[in-house]
C-alpha cells in the first residue's frame, strides 16, 4: 500500500552514490520512479545532489552529502512481499535479494523463520540494511516499505518509550502489534520489545529491541523529513522533538533516543522544483544560517532579485 500524502519521508545521505543507488532501487521494485533531480551549491559538502524518487509509491529523499555518515542497521527498511495479492510474490521477494546482495553482505540468511516462511536481512553495497519477508495477510493497511529501528547497546530498552513518545508527538498515530520476548531468550530481557509496529501520519514504522553485541547506534545516514503546511507546524515538531541542542542545524534535529529528522516546509520542495539556480542558491544560502527554518526569510531569499 503507497502512503496518499505522505508527511514522513526517509532521507538517505551518501557520499557520492545517491543517483546511482536511487538508479538502482528503482530497478528492483515495482512502481518505482526518480522524480527530481536538484544540485546544492556551496554547501559544507561542496556542491550537493539531491535526488527524489518512490519505491512501491512511497516517496524517499537521497543526497551526496559527502563521507561524513555511514549507513548502519540501526535503521532498516521491512520490504513486504504479499502472496495474497501476488502469487508471484516469493519469485519477486528472490530476485530482489540477489540484486541487492551484489556487493553487499548478508546480515540474516533468506531462510524460513518462526514468524515468516521466508525472511532475510541484507545489506546492500551502499551499506544500506533490507530487511525482505513474505507476508500472507489479506489487510493492507502498512505500506509495502517499513522503515524500522534496532535498539541497541545503550539504546537497549528504550523502544516502547520511544513508540509511546512518537505516538503522542505526531498526528494520525497508533500502536499495532507488539511482541515481546520470552523467557530463556537470553542475552535479551524477558518482557523486552522483539517486534513491534506503530503509525505515525498515516504512516507505519518498526522497532525491534537486540542485547546481542552491536557497535552501531541511530545516526544522520537516515534521517526522516517532517513536511510542514505552516511556520506553526514547523514550531510545534522542532519543539516536541528536538534534545540535542549541539544538532540542531539547516532544520536538522535529533531526538532524545538519537534518531535525526527534518523539519521541513512542504513548498520547499515546490520551490526547489521551480526555481532559478540563482533563486535556488539563495534559499540554500540563507537556509546554512538557520537552526529551525524560518519560512518568511525562505520565502523572502527565494523571491529577492
Amino acid at each position: 500500500m503507497a502512503t496518499a500524502n505522505q508527511i514522513i519521508v526517509p532521507h538517505l545521505w551518501y557520499n557520492k552514490e545517491a543517483v546511482e543507488a536511487a538508479k538502482l532501487y528503482t530497478s528492483i521494485f515495482p512502481n518505482s520512479k526518480i522524480t527530481g533531480e536538484t544540485v546544492l551549491n556551496d554547501t559544507p559538502s561542496g556542491d550537493a545532489r539531491v535526488v527524489s524518487f518512490e519505491l512501491i509509491g512511497q516517496k524517499f529523499m537521497a543526497i551526496n552529502g559527502g563521507p561524513y555518515f555511514t549507513f548502519n542497521p540501526s535503521i532498516s527498511f521491512f520490504v513486504q512481499f504479499n502472496s495474497s495479492a501476488d502469487a508471484d510474490a516469493s519469485e519477486k521477494l528472490e530476485a530482489a535479494w540477489k540484486k541487492l546482495l551484489e556487493g553487499g553482505k548478508v546480515l540474516m540468511p533468506l531462510d524460513t523463520y518462526p514468524f515468516s516462511e521466508k525472511y532475510g536481512w541484507i545489506q546492500d553495497k551502499y551499506g544500506l540494511s533490507w530487511q525482505l519477508f513474505l507476508a500472507n495477510q489479506k489487510e493492507e493497511e502498512r505500506q509495502y516499505i517499513m522503515p524500522s529501528f534496532m535498539f541497541a547497546g545503550e539504546k537497549y530498552g528504550q523502544a516502547e518509550e520511544a513508540i509511546q513518545f512518537y505516538v503522542s508527538v505526531f498526528r494520525n498515530a497508533k500502536q499495532g502489534h507488539l511482541e515481546r520476548y520470552p523467557k530463556g531468550m537470553e542475552p535479551d530481557k524477558e518482557g523486552a520489545i522483539m517486534y513491534a509496529d506503530f503509525c505515525l501520519e498515516n504512516q507505519w514504522f518498526a522497532a525491534m529491541e537486540s542485547a546481542r553485541s552491536h557497535d552501531f547506534q541511530f545516526n544522520e545516514a537516515v534521517s526522516f523529513m517532517v513536511y510542514c503546511d505552516t511556520q506553526e507546524e514547523i514550531d510545534y515538531y522542532w519543539d516536541k522533538l528536538s534534545a540535542v541542542p549541539e544538532a540542531e542545524q539547516c532544520g536538522w534535529l535529533k531526538d532524545k533516543f538519537g534518531v535525526s529528522w527534518q523539519i521541513v516546509p512542504k513548498e520547499m520542495d515546490k520551490l526547489m522544483a521551480n526555481g532559478t539556480p540563482e533563486q535556488i542558491n539563495r534559499v540554500n544560502q540563507v537556509i546554512l544560517k538557520m537552526k529551525k527554518l524560518n519560512l518568511e526569510e525562505i520565502h523572502k531569499a527565494y523571491q529577492e532579485g
